[in-house]
């Protein structure tokens, strides 16, 4: 069974950062070449690391993400689940095929699928962060995106993406939700900023910090040199 029912499974996606890290090294690329000799361990070892990568894009930071996600609230799906402009940015977008290819379905389930991980998407994308903050649209491969990475942790952070599991579980595998922090509430909530919440909207929320089932944090290019 494919995955388009719910955030969990929010379509058919992954970290478009592995991708994104490979195209930036042309090492990289050749150490998957046989003609180089050279295997796997090599193109690991020549790829970029997040922070470089980050120190070639733009200066943005924890408050232009935030800021960028709020101004979308109200945005809300048609009768169908569908219908938003992040669905339709992310059919076009080509980690689309990516996680088509790992997932399986077609291309045009996306249109009407659970779109909460195309939202974070998107956003990284409009400010050109994309290969820092990680493109999916299934949220448990966006947090071992964040994982593999060392980016994963328990820590609310303004601006860092937080994954939910409505049972409390802190398993990867469990995540089925979603959002950016604005703030730490500091007495057990988080704020947040959220697609495909409600009644399929994008909303600010105030969520109990026990559904959390972990953190992933963007390497934010603004933050380098402070």
């Amino acid at each position: 069974m494919h995955a388009l029912t719910t955030c969990l499974r929010t379509a058919l996606a992954g970290g478009v950062l592995a991708s994104a890290v490979a195209i930036a090294s042309p090492a990289a690329q050749a150490a998957d070449n046989p003609v180089s000799g050279k295997g796997p361990a090599a193109a690991a070892a020549a790829a970029p690391s997040l922070t470089e990568i980050a120190a070639r894009l733009p200066k943005v930071g924890p408050q232009d993400v935030i800021k960028l996600a709020a101004s979308q609230v109200g945005i809300s799906e048609n009768s169908a689940g569908g219908g938003t402009k992040f669905q339709e940015w992310y059919m076009t977008s080509p980690r689309a095929r990516e996680t088509l290819a790992r997932d399986g379905g077609a291309l045009q389930e996306y249109e009407n699928a659970p779109w909460c991980d195309m939202f974070v998407s998107w956003v990284g994308e409009q400010l050109g962060i994309q290969p820092v903050m990680g493109s999916d649209a299934y949220t448990v491969e966006h947090a071992r995106w964040f994982a593999d990475h060392g980016r994963w942790g328990r820590t609310p952070k303004p601006g860092a993406v937080v994954f939910f599991s409505w049972s409390g579980s802190k398993k990867i595998g469990d995540i089925q939700h979603v959002g950016f922090v604005v703030r730490d509430n500091g007495d057990g909530t988080i704020r947040t900023v959220e697609g495909n919440t409600g009644n399929g909207a994008v909303e600010a929320r105030t969520r109990p910090a026990w559904q959390v089932a972990g953190y992933g944090y963007p390497v934010y290019p603004a933050e380098l040199a402070s």
